[in-house]
């Protein structure tokens, strides 16, 4: 697998993965359904992993009425992500990239480190990637005021 991010324009990288809602959630299965905010975080329990899920969840509705579904990513496992889910009460379930595939198949994971960087990857209902924000240092993030208006540019 390589180490590069998809780009702006190309089909986005089809996955399915476990989350906390007990099923799997694969990226094809949102076409022609609904736009798609997959959010890659680096570790659960983290103080900015934890602000950014939490903002998710305060502006849910947001999100959900723009038809977007958001899919935060992390490689904890499951049980650890359920735990975080709950402790925080956030109303968006998360995903686990226990294997890394996905973080590698978009070009994010930090191998020497083994977890993913902080990324953001809008894809329409066509399954094309249409922004992409990979931050600089995985302690940053982008704020949903940010994400919400490049959501709005997809018409």
């Amino acid at each position: 697998m390589s180490n590069v991010t998809p780009a702006v324009g190309s089909a986005a990288p089809d996955f399915t993965i476990d989350a906390t809602n007990g099923e799997k959630v694969t990226l094809s299965a949102f076409k022609g359904k609904q736009n798609v905010l997959l959010a890659f975080f680096p570790l659960a329990f983290t103080g900015t992993c934890t602000a950014e899920m939490c903002a998710f969840t305060d502006d849910y509705a947001a999100f959900t009425g723009k038809d977007v579904a958001v899919v935060p990513i992390s490689v904890d496992a499951v049980p650890s992500l359920k735990e975080f889910k709950a402790k925080y009460q956030m109303s968006v379930d998360l995903a686990s990239d226990f294997r890394r595939d996905v973080a590698r198949a978009y070009g994010v994971l930090i191998e020497e480190r083994f977890f993913s960087n902080r990324a953001y990857f809008l894809i329409d209902k066509a399954g094309i990637i249409r922004w992409s924000f990979v931050e600089a240092n995985p302690s940053t993030r982008r704020e949903n005021a940010e994400i919400l208006a490049e959501i709005a540019k997809l018409g």
